[in-house]
Parts: C-alpha cells; structure tokens; sequence
C-alpha cells in the first residue's frame, strides 16, 4: 500500500472527471463517444500526477475499467486512504501569523478533516474580517481583511457559483521611494462558506497566484 498522495483539490478534480465519464457511460451510445471521455480522463490523470510512481499510477488508471454506476462509487472509496493533506499547521502557528491580533477566533483544528481542506477560511463577523491560511512554497502563510458579503456568485478560488463576498486585504507590496501612508488593496470574490469552497476547489493556482500578490512572493 503506496502512503497517502491525493490532496483535496486533486480528488475533487477526479471526481469531477469520473462524473463526465460516468455521465457519457449511462447516456450515450457511440462507444467511440464514451472511450473519448475516457482517454480524455485517463490523459488528466497522468498530467495531474506526472510524478507519481508506480504504484500510484496503478492506482488511479484503474478509472479505466469503470463502467457501471456502483463501479464508480467502489473507485471512489478506495481511493479515500490515500488522500493527504497539504495543509500542515499547528492552532500555534496560526497564532503567529496574525502577531498583531490578540484575541484571534481560529477555528478548532481538532474539528478539521485536514484531508478535505485546502485552506482554512473563517470568519469574525463581529470585527468585519475574514482569514484565509494556506500552505506556501512548503510553509504556512495568513492573510486578512474585511469582507463584504453579495449575492450568489462565481468564487475565484473554486471557480463555483456559491455565496460569495468581497474580501479585501492590504498587499504588502510597496514601490520604491512610496510615501508612508501608501497602500495597495487588492481584493476578489469568494466563497463565505470555506467548507463549501473546499469541497469544489480543483485547481489551487488562483488561490497561490492571489495568496503571492498580497505577500508579496515571486
């Protein structure tokens, strides 16, 4: 048994994929049809896991023989010991990150299936502010801001129609030679609900190429 490899984003991806084939196998009729959206899955695979062993690999080409609908759900729950979690942080840690705010509401990490979380969102409604804490280049990183929630829309992190807000947050970027008092203020819609936001999240650039222009990372 290979150790776990299958970060969350990863697996709602898969199963994104096996919903498209297991929609073309019950539907339609032209077996040229179906093998199409299967080559196009199984080419998926071996792109979102270009350096898997394997073993891995063995592991998850198996979609290649799913046909029926419980095949499908069979595959699924075996994949679910290998799901691991690329979100490493200890409640201290997350303390560290936001030195500046004495009484942080943090969620309960021992209420947190790490496995089925990308980040960690949460909000203070009483201080009008939202956090967001990720895993970086291999390291724990937070920003904060407020938030103004809107009406449904589409999240720039999971890319899903769902109850969105306005999160702002202050870059810490600064031109050369700017006056004390500049700022910059970047902000994006995304999901109030992160639960939600990390049971659609798929592909995790938008979130890093957001999380680099506020920490000022290349």
């Amino acid at each position: 048994m290979c150790e776990p490899f299958i970060h969350n984003h990863q697996y709602n991806a898969i199963k994104k994929q096996l919903a498209t084939l297991q929609r073309a196998c019950s539907t339609v009729t032209d077996p040229k049809i179906v093998e199409a959206v299967r080559l196009s899955a199984l080419t998926w695979i071996h792109e979102a896991f270009s350096e898997a062993d394997d073993s891995q690999r063995k592991l998850l080409s198996a979609l290649a023989n799913l046909n029926q609908a419980e095949e499908f759900v069979q595959y699924l729950q075996s994949l679910e010991p290998y799901r691991a979690s690329n979100l490493q942080v200890t409640e201290k840690q997350i303390a560290k990150l936001y030195p500046k705010i004495k009484k942080l509401k943090a969620p309960d990490l021992g209420a947190v299936d790490l496995r089925r979380t990308t980040y960690l969102g949460w909000t203070d409604v009483a201080a009008n502010r939202m956090f967001l804490v990720y895993t970086l280049d291999g390291e724990p990183v937070g920003i904060e801001g407020r938030y103004t929630p809107a009406n449904k829309g589409v999240c720039f992190i999971c890319n899903r129609v769902e109850a969105v807000a306005l999160f702002t947050t202050i870059a810490k970027s600064r031109p050369a030679h700017a006056s004390p008092d500049y700022y910059k203020a970047i902000g994006q819609y995304m999901c109030i609900d992160s639960a939600a936001c990390n049971r659609n999240i798929t592909d995790v650039a938008p979130l890093e190429k957001f999380l680099r222009e506020a920490l000022k990372k290349d």
